[in-house]
């Protein structure tokens, strides 16, 4: 089993860091760059994914995840 990454952490922590601030600036992030008030929750949806996925990178969970697909995709190689 290996350790814990040092360097997923502080990708994890940008990761989060970009999300908070696609949360909170959603209104003016979709009127510049998506199609305005219809895709409010759009961008505020995807904002709240990349907080999630910065949470997993910081806990360190996507090894896990990405071991689990890969064995139930091929199961005779690991």
């Amino acid at each position: 089993m290996e350790g814990y990454n040092i360097g997923y952490l502080f990708g994890g922590v940008a990761l989060l860091a970009i999300g908070t601030a696609i949360v909170v600036y959603h209104q003016k992030i979709a009127d510049n760059f998506a199609g305005g008030v219809s895709s409010y929750n759009k961008v505020k949806l995807a904002g709240l994914g990349v907080c999630l996925l910065g949470i997993i990178f910081i806990s360190n969970l996507h090894v896990f995840i990405i071991r689990a697909i890969f064995h139930l995709l091929f199961p005779n190689m690991f």
